[in-house]
């Protein structure tokens, strides 16, 4: 996800009483009880993920105990659950529930989704969705952004048309990662380069030579699945007018408008257009604000909840610990390489958020650059391309939380579609085995 860098550097206090698996036992407990909680009830949809979370939370606080009050604990938790960051996201949630109820409200949605099926050969929608998310993420360079954009269309696609939403929906976040990872403007971009010292245009270089192959052969994929699928319809009646605040929303982001501000003026633009067209009343538009909101209660939880029980982990040491451990494999390039790899995935995986994982091992991926020969703008790539993967396949990440609270749909049966992703940790890791590309490595 992009957000501004500047809202995740800060020093904060850390502990060094606990052992380091014990630290991060919090994350394992979290991961066993939602495998298990689905094999019992038979079902992934069957328990909340909020329970998960809140019950391995539980287990962190348990744990801390013995080295610290409750008073403390509580205290560290509060700083993760409300950290700026944290908060920003909530934001985020907020104004893409209501952005996306009040486009439904007007049919915005309805008419994107008469274009498709009225415009678009079947046998090349899945390959469409996955370029549009590409140009739409690349532009303006968040996968969250690319969710809020499209995944709503996806939706009514997948009611008008009867196809697997869960697909759709994973191809949305396959092209949303594509751009997360190379754009100029997005927040991992900046974090990677600026870590490493580097060009942003020389790290677009190292990674496209990458996520080049993973998106074309993505795209065959979908081209050869889309053969069967047949949506043709005779006319549309679009209403081009319900149109504009995508246009407009998505114009400001390739402008460079914050997120935040982009949302709030979609959401006002579609408020003037619901009014004059008679869509709805000011009050109904403050309802379909206030609907749009609603929908997503759990999922501001979850990201609170989540937020404190990684900062518990981070402040008993565990993300340190990790770093600790693989550093000392370190022998050459290319066990460097596969160092930062992994250090950036693991802090992914720990901390749920890839900006904030790019600049938790930043200094430590350049140490290991320096002291091993290591090309800076592989390594800038290699944080960047990693962390975008990862943070897309874990069901607990801001992605997929979004994804899942908008289409009703469990993670798990969203990343097992994700094609882009995977494929692209493939290739990246294949590059790094046989140091590609050349110039860089």
């Amino acid at each position: 996800m992009a957000l501004p860098v500047k809202f995740f550097w800060r020093k904060r206090q850390t502990s060094n009483k606990m052992n380091g698996w014990l630290a991060l036992s919090p994350l394992f407990v979290f991961i066993l009880i939602y495998i298990l909680s689905a094999v019992f009830a038979h079902s992934f949809y069957a328990v909340p993920i909020s329970v998960p979370f809140i019950l391995a939370t539980v287990y962190a606080a348990a744990i801390m105990r013995q080295y610290e009050t409750t008073s403390k604990i509580v205290s560290i938790f509060s700083d993760g659950a409300g950290n700026r960051n944290v908060l920003l996201m909530i934001w985020m949630v907020i104004l893409a529930g209501a952005f996306a109820s009040t486009s439904k409200s007007i049919g915005a949605i309805d008419a994107i989704t008469d274009i498709v099926v009225a415009y678009l050969p079947g046998r090349f929608l899945y390959a469409g969705l996955f370029l549009a998310a590409c140009v739409i993420s690349v532009s303006i360079g968040t996968n969250i952004g690319t969710i809020v954009a499209l995944l709503p269309i996806v939706i009514n696609i997948a009611d008008e048309t009867g196809l697997n939403l869960a697909f759709l929906s994973a191809i949305v976040v396959g092209g949303g990662t594509f751009g997360d990872n190379i754009s100029f403007i997005s927040d991992t971009t900046i974090a990677a380069t600026s870590t490493l010292g580097c060009e942003q245009k020389d790290k677009f270089r190292a990674n496209i030579q990458l996520v080049g192959p993973a998106a074309l052969i993505v795209c065959i994929i979908y081209l050869i699945a889309g053969n069967g699928v047949n949506i043709n319809s005779s006319s549309a009646n679009v209403q081009w007018v319900t149109l504009l605040p995508y246009i407009a929303t998505i114009t400001f982001a390739i402008i460079g408008v914050n997120v935040v501000t982009v949302l709030t003026l979609g959401i006002m633009l579609n408020g003037l257009i619901g009014v004059f067209k008679g869509s709805y009343s000011i009050i109904g538009w403050m309802q379909s604000i206030g609907e749009g909101i609603g929908g997503l209660n759990e999922l501001i939880i979850v990201i609170m909840i989540s937020g404190g029980m990684l900062e518990i982990i981070r402040y008993n040491g565990g993300i340190d610990f990790i770093v600790h451990k693989i550093t000392k494999l370190i022998h050459g390039k290319r066990s460097g390489e596969f160092s930062i790899a992994t250090l950036v995935s693991i802090a992914t995986l720990c901390t749920a958020n890839n900006t904030i994982a790019i600049i938790t091992t930043g200094k430590i991926a350049k140490e290991i650059t320096e002291k091993n020969g290591i090309n800076p703008i592989k390594t800038a790539s290699i944080l960047d391309t990693y962390s975008c993967v990862f943070q897309s396949l874990i069901p607990y990440g801001m992605h997929l939380l979004l994804v899942s609270a908008m289409t009703q749909i469990n993670a798990l049966g969203i990343i097992k579609y994700l094609y882009y992703p995977f494929i692209l940790i493939v290739i990246s890791s294949l590059a790094i085995l046989f140091r590609l590309p050349r110039k860089y490595s």
